[in-house]
């Protein structure tokens, strides 16, 4: 039987510098994401979408979504499947292509985790491992380009 889960995300716009959107330049992408009683997230567009470059974006949360999900589910499969990790960083990569009527869509997304197993581990069946985690995690199932991972796996010498 399947389930179903909701996720409330609560979006507030603070943009607003004196005269709303009375031009395209005339306010701030500025918005803050509340979920929950969780500290809030201070978002904006992209840099290149006159947003605020020390605020997150849409556009790297959801580069951090699909890393995030592979991430939790690689651990899982790897406690299940008596592989130690001790160590794991992913430096993912999303690439978005920008029409010339300013629509766009990602493209692809890349994975490049970095993992670490302790010392006798079963370094075939930690690299696999990443296969199953792609089909079971759940944001990477709901997109609709290539999330491609390539990861390398380390033994721990401790």
């Amino acid at each position: 039987m399947s389930k179903q889960h909701t996720y409330e995300v609560s979006t507030a716009w603070t943009g607003d510098l004196g005269s709303g959107t009375s031009a395209y330049d005339a306010y701030s992408r500025d918005h803050l994401l509340r979920i929950g009683t969780k500290p809030a997230i201070e978002a904006s567009s992209d840099p290149a979408f006159r947003g605020d470059p020390a605020r997150h974006n849409p556009e790297e949360l959801l580069v951090a979504s699909l890393s995030s999900c592979h991430m939790l589910w690689y651990l899982h499969l790897c406690a299940t499947n008596k592989i130690v990790v001790t160590g794991y960083v992913d430096d993912a990569i999303g690439t978005m292509q920008e029409e010339k009527n300013g629509s766009g869509r990602f493209v692809d997304v890349t994975l490049r985790p970095r993992v670490t197993i302790g010392a006798g581990g079963d370094v075939a069946l930690a690299a696999r491992l990443h296969e199953d985690a792609h089909r079971y995690c759940f944001i990477a199932n709901s997109v609709n380009f290539p999330v491609r991972c390539e990861p390398v796996i380390d033994v721990s010498t401790i």
